[in-house]
């Protein structure tokens, strides 16, 4: 059946930080007014007479995240399995008021214990949480890159990079800043995606924000994206503002915009899917960057390509964040032999 044109909704709103808490008592309570706030903002969503069919939250919206905090103290603090205790009451919402719910937390599921995850998720009508995606690249935080082995043994192909086929089109989500790794956005196509849900706590940068246009009309996909109200996460003097929350067409034309960093629900927007299909299939010229892809040409270079050391982590967990600064060494080292950086001189002693 046609997918008649349905209404996203990008809840921009603050957030306290886990990190802040003086013990994980506090924590606790501080994810609980994070809850309380996201819940009272979709709802006033939902009040007005826009009404959204679906809503994306920020990233790291209701604890915050981790900065500098040790693997063990974070999951006690502020992790959950997905679904769990975190998501429980937010599936009590879509099923109240019959919307999808997409957002983000951080999972410590008890299959990989000692690991967390930067996950994000869409709850469907039912309140049923239908899509988990566990974010790969990542700068200090875990990633199932990190025993890559064992986590594609594990877990079936569709699961590693999900997409789910709903009564609004087919639905992915990336978070934050994984929207400038293009190849993300470019498997979740493959793969039939036709919206992007992406929930960030970000500053400004003319990186991000091109990308968000850029992985729009490259993969011809709707694009919801959901910033954060107020100070970022990664702002521990509060100085540096959230704020353009951004829903794009699979044109990368803007549908609806907020620059300013405000509390608010008003970047709601027409998700035409119909539409979107018509022109992935009618547009035979280079507007349709999807008609001519020659994926077969890429895969050599890909194949032969080793920057990030895959399995850093596989025999044990990430403990401490600072723990990927050898990864990081070993990244280096492998782009100098690939010519991508130039060595560093080596000095000589006098």
């Amino acid at each position: 059946m046609p997918i008649a044109p349905w209404r996203a909704t990008s809840i921009q709103m603050r957030s306290e930080r886990a990190t802040q808490a003086s013990s994980e008592a506090e924590a606790k309570a501080v994810l609980a007014r994070n809850t309380e706030r996201l819940i009272g903002l979709i709802r006033k969503a939902c009040a007005g007479p826009d009404r959204p069919d679906l809503v994306v939250f920020p990233e790291f919206a209701l604890t915050g995240p981790p900065l500098a905090m040790k693997v063990p103290e974070w999951i006690a603090r502020a992790c959950s399995s997905i679904p769990g205790p975190l998501t429980a009451p937010l599936q009590a919402l879509a099923r109240e008021l019959g919307i999808y719910i997409s957002g983000n937390l951080f999972e410590a599921p008890p299959e990989w214990p000692g690991r967390y995850f930067n996950s994000s998720f869409i709850i469907d009508r039912k309140g049923e949480v239908i899509l988990n995606y566990r974010r790969i690249n990542t700068a200090a935080f875990p990633s199932p890159h990190d025993f890559m082995s064992d986590y594609l043994a594990a877990t079936p192909r569709d699961k590693v990079f999900p997409v789910v086929d709903t009564e609004l089109g087919r639905l992915a989500t990336i978070p934050c800043g994984e929207i400038v790794v293009p190849e993300v956005a470019r498997v979740f196509m493959m793969q039939g995606a036709e919206v992007i849900l992406h929930p960030t706590n970000s500053k400004y940068s003319a990186g991000q924000e091109a990308a968000k246009v850029a992985r729009a009309c490259e993969n011809m996909c709707y694009l919801v994206s959901a910033n954060v109200a107020g100070p970022i996460g990664f702002s521990p003097d509060n100085s540096i503002m959230g704020g353009r929350s951004h829903i794009l067409d699979h044109h990368g034309e803007t549908i609806a915009y907020q620059e300013d960093a405000g509390e608010g629900v008003a970047v709601s927007g027409i998700i035409d899917i119909e539409t979107l299909r018509a022109d992935r299939r009618a547009d035979t010229g280079v507007h349709n960057p999807l008609l001519r892809a020659r994926f077969e040409m890429y895969r050599p270079y890909y194949e032969a390509a080793r920057f990030y050391p895959a399995d850093h982590f596989r025999r044990a967990p990430m403990t401490d964040p600072v723990e990927t600064g050898a990864a990081v060494a070993i990244a280096r080292s492998n782009l100098e032999r690939a010519g991508v950086l130039e060595p560093l001189p080596q000095l000589v002693d006098a």
